[in-house]
């Protein structure tokens, strides 16, 4: 399968008015952002767990990220409540599910396959600092290959951003304009490595979950789910 899978071009899906998708397990439902390959597949996605559902453990062999959005996600190393923001490098292993359900926003097999670093915050109650004019931000991860952050945006603030290694947001909250485009919650933006971001935040200003720079390297299905 191949979704928005031509990363030279920008991509933009407002999530919130799909139709939940079936995965193989039973109470997993999912809405597709971008993908390349079947089951196992460099994907994007927002997913939901229903009350009580869970996979069977297995191991990520290209590494998981993940932001709770609603309700919370369980594995034997803890409970997430909204707003956790966790990467589960290559190699690591787990038994996902839920006890009263949940959303996630999640990305699978785009970690460099050497990370080993396990990453557990909850944002809630992180500290935003002042970065730009109209802009604070909450640092989550950052690396050689890409950074990637929560950001406020104020009310009617005009941002723009160079992006040399690309760019990929989410809205959590409030919205922005881009390309004569709305974003609002769960609306999905990705645009390509040397673009630049000239966006407005709405009435009320924005906040979006922020990844750039990962979009320099070519985009890859993993061997595994090759034919």
């Amino acid at each position: 399968m191949e979704l928005n899978a031509d990363f030279s071009q920008r991509a933009a899906v407002h999530a919130a008015s799909l139709p939940w998708i079936p995965s193989p397990i039973a109470g997993v439902d999912r809405r597709m952002l971008d993908r390349i390959g079947e089951e196992v597949a460099r994907a994007t996605s927002i997913v939901r767990y229903a009350p009580d559902s869970h996979f069977s453990p297995h191991t990520h062999g290209g590494g998981e990220e993940f932001l709770v959005l609603e309700g919370v996600f369980q594995d034997e190393h803890g409970d997430y409540p909204p707003g956790s923001y966790v990467r589960n490098p290559p190699t690591t292993r787990h038994k996902p599910g839920s006890a009263p359900g949940c959303v996630i926003f999640v990305k699978l097999w785009q970690f460099d396959a050497d990370d080993r670093t396990d990453v557990r915050i909850d944002t809630s109650k992180g500290r935003f600092i002042a970065e730009r004019p109209n802009v604070e931000a909450m640092q989550l991860f950052r690396d050689t290959r890409e950074d990637v952050r929560l950001e406020l945006w104020a009310a009617n603030a005009g941002i723009t951003l160079d992006l040399p290694g690309g760019f990929e947001a989410l809205v959590l909250g409030g919205s922005f304009t881009e390309s004569g485009e709305t974003f609002a919650a769960q609306s999905w933006l990705r645009l390509p490595a040397g673009a630049r971001l000239q966006a407005k935040a709405g009435p009320t200003g924005a906040r979006v979950w922020i990844k750039t720079g990962h979009l320099a390297l070519p985009q890859h299905a993993p061997k595994t789910a090759a034919a």
